[in-house]
């Protein structure tokens, strides 16, 4: 079965009167994890879809960006995404539920809110509600401010991207914890090495674009000179 036929299954139990909340409930554990990070992504971005008070054709077809979706399989993203959209409850109680499906792991919620980025600049545009809606989510799952900020600075066109936020590290730090620092973030986002601990395939590719702005911002580091 493919990851969008997985996912029509799981949400066959909506036509008993579940909500998506219950089929969370139910895809907490292996091997349906990947399942659940799908739906997850796919329940908040329908909600942020809204939050500019339209839903654009690009915010709908971003999906693709994040999710391969092949051809055949347009019906059961399309439905997944309508479902998520539609249903009444708020994006506060899609995230509290999400933040207790995945655990401790951080690398796995930081992908979450990276995949929601890609849908609120899918139109273009960074919307003031767009924001506030991240922002209150990435708190929600207990995803710091200043990873945020780092993290809105590398998908945001027209936030300063800022080298030193997006390796973490305090303006100035001595070079060779700027060093470890960025040996730290290139071996968390290795493609590999999260392929290894089981992390969804959808996680994996928004870790490679993670990979690439922080190896650019420790280049720009070494380059002007300006660690110590």
């Amino acid at each position: 079965m493919t990851l969008w036929t997985r996912i029509n299954a799981a949400l066959g139990a909506l036509r008993n009167g579940d909500g998506l909340s219950a089929v969370f409930d139910r895809l907490r554990n292996p091997p349906e994890r990947t399942v659940a990070f799908a739906i997850a992504v796919i329940a908040l971005g329908a909600k942020l879809a809204k939050a500019d008070g339209h839903v654009s054709r690009a915010e709908v077809s971003v999906f693709r960006e994040v999710f391969r979706i092949p051809p055949g399989e347009e019906a059961n993203a399309a439905r997944v995404y309508n479902l998520a959209r539609e249903d009444v409850a708020g994006y506060q109680d899609y995230a509290r539920r999400i933040r207790s499906m995945l655990g401790p792991d951080r690398r796995l919620r930081e992908a979450l809110l990276e995949g929601l980025f890609h849908i609120a600049l899918a139109d273009g545009a960074y919307h003031e509600h767009e924001n506030e809606m991240l922002a209150e989510i990435a708190a929600i799952i207990g995803i710091e401010k200043r990873c945020f900020l780092r993290m809105r600075a590398r998908f945001v066109p027209e936030a300063e991207r800022d080298p030193w936020d997006v390796l973490g590290v305090p303006h100035g730090a001595p070079r060779e914890a700027v060093r470890r620092a960025w040996r730290r973030l290139v071996r968390e986002s290795h493609p590999d090495r999260l392929i290894a601990r089981g992390v969804p395939p959808e996680a994996v590719r928004l870790a490679e674009a993670r990979l690439i702005a922080v190896n650019r911002a420790w280049e720009r580091i070494s380059r002007d000179g300006e660690a110590r």
